[in-house]
């Protein structure tokens, strides 16, 4: 058994390199109980060497990004990804955006729809489209998460279950092959299996950036997935992953 100092320098080294850490993946790694990696997480975190969530912490320097600041990261891969989304889209549809900067750019591309209704949990997006008189706009409440000034918690999901829509554009923070998609924050994750639930057909957006990477939450394994929007940075064989999961891949 390692010593509590190297243990926890190790535990930083893990996060450096991956960028998050998972208490069930540290014990096995290095062979302590559960209990003790966190409370090796809980002292790091008091010394703000890393951010404490659910299952495991996250590097100081990725939770930090602000909406804002996460915008412009990709911007012009997700402004292509935004404006094929949006080509998916017929009149008269319901849709879903969920919170994300990729999801935010196909709020900019819907103001030559002569009737959409769209629904969001994120007031980024619902604070874009107010402005456009032929986008009709549903909010299902629920309380304010200030990272990513979306709404999530029982109030929205409760309103949520009570819709239907016919396509769900889903932002997502890891796609992991034969694991599935992946955000970082646990009430969020249950909210976007809510929108799975009420949706005809699920897409989901998201750059190359995004693969080979997961977060704390689990949302969906690929069975749920209908199409993906992403750049020409995919590989063969995600490619050939997702043909033969019938998964439709659209290059932006």
């Amino acid at each position: 058994m390692k010593k509590t100092a190297q243990r926890r320098s190790l535990i930083l080294e893990e996060l450096d390199k991956n960028g998050q850490v998972d208490v069930n993946e540290l014990s096995e790694l290095l062979g302590v109980s559960e209990v003790t990696i966190r409370n090796d997480l809980d002292k790091l975190a008091n010394n703000n060497l890393l951010i404490r969530a659910h299952g495991g912490a996250f590097k100081t320097s990725n939770i930090a990004l602000t909406i804002n600041e996460k915008k412009r990261l990709n911007i012009d891969v997700k402004r292509k990804i935004g404006k094929k989304a949006a080509s998916l889209i017929n009149e008269e549809d319901s849709i879903i955006l969920d919170s994300g900067t990729t999801t935010f750019e196909i709020s900019n591309n819907l103001g030559d729809f002569n009737r959409v209704t769209v629904i969001s949990n994120a007031l980024d997006i619902i604070n874009n489209l107010a402005e456009k008189p032929s986008v009709e706009v549903f909010m299902p409440g629920g309380y304010l998460k200030e990272f990513s000034m979306s709404l999530v918690g029982p109030m929205a999901e409760r309103n949520l279950k009570q819709l239907f829509c016919n396509k769900l554009f889903l932002g997502v923070d890891g796609i992991r092959l034969n694991q599935g998609v992946f955000t970082h924050h646990m009430e969020e994750a249950y909210l976007n299996q809510i929108m799975i639930d009420i949706a005809e057909e699920v897409i989901l957006v998201a750059d190359s950036s995004k693969f080979n990477k997961s977060g704390l939450a689990f949302i969906c394994g690929f069975d749920k997935i209908n199409k993906i929007i992403t750049d020409d940075k995919i590989s063969q064989n995600e490619l050939s992953f997702f043909e033969k999961n019938n998964i439709e891949v659209i290059i932006a």
